[in-house]
């Protein structure tokens, strides 16, 4: 997946401004309401898409300075931050948001081009990565927040992009299926290569497909051929 951070970052930029905007149309009385994400309120969701702008500027400082720094203390000091962070009032959650993606942004903006080649040990391959992963958090997560914006709102290049990651990422013992996005020449096979002919063909928009293998839709409009239910997917991050 050939991925350059510089334009990635306008994205990037384009899609926190949306969620924002979502955000500022809410009022303090949705913040501990559930979203669409078992177990969070809409006041997790914001928490951690700011708390995770801290943790990807803290791999583009570690890229760039060379001093390992990573994304969070713990497994324990993430989660406690955004327990912590949940229940503030919203406008301090818009505020939050819009200063950690500011430091994001002027991390990226700090990197000289040999610093996107830095590879780090563990969470993402490399600096040049990282905006990417970043903009798959506002995203997904804005979706999460079950405010209005649905996967019908990404953008054709994001949900392709994101649909080959998890095709890419699922290993050969998922349930086998072959993929045809509509518009796409390609199918993309999931599972093991070998069970393609006999796997079933799931077929429809490229935004549903990439929803319902995200666990961000149900697969209602896609197709299966020959007829049936659709697989379950594995579970995907």
């Amino acid at each position: 997946m050939t991925i350059d951070p510089l334009v990635l970052m306008t994205d990037v930029e384009q899609a926190t401004e949306a969620l924002l905007r979502t955000a500022e149309g809410l009022d303090d009385s949705v913040i501990g309401e559930p979203s669409a994400l078992p177990g969070w309120t809409v006041g997790h969701v914001l928490t951690h898409v700011a708390r995770n702008a801290d943790a990807y500027t803290n791999l583009l400082t570690w890229a760039r300075t060379g001093v390992e720094t990573p994304p969070y203390a713990s497994v324990e000091a993430r989660t406690a931050g955004i327990e912590a962070g949940a229940g503030r009032p919203l406008a301090e959650q818009i505020a939050d948001l819009r200063a950690a993606h500011e430091r994001f942004a002027d991390a990226a903006a700090a990197m000289p081009a040999t610093a996107w080649t830095f590879r780090f040990p563990a969470v993402v391959p490399s600096a040049a990565v990282v905006p990417w992963a970043r903009l798959r958090e506002v995203e997904v997560h804005h979706v999460d927040l079950g405010r209005g914006y649905t996967p019908v709102d990404w953008s054709d290049a994001f949900a392709l992009r994101l649909l080959r990651e998890i095709a890419g990422d699922l290993p050969a013992s998922a349930p086998a299926m072959v993929l045809h996005p509509a518009g796409v020449d390609h199918p993309l096979v999931i599972g093991s290569p070998s069970g393609a002919a006999e796997a079933p063909a799931i077929g429809g928009p490229t935004r549903s497909i990439a929803a319902w293998l995200a666990g961000r839709a149900d697969g209602a409009d896609l197709t299966v051929s020959p007829d049936g239910e659709l697989p379950q997917p594995a579970r995907w991050k």
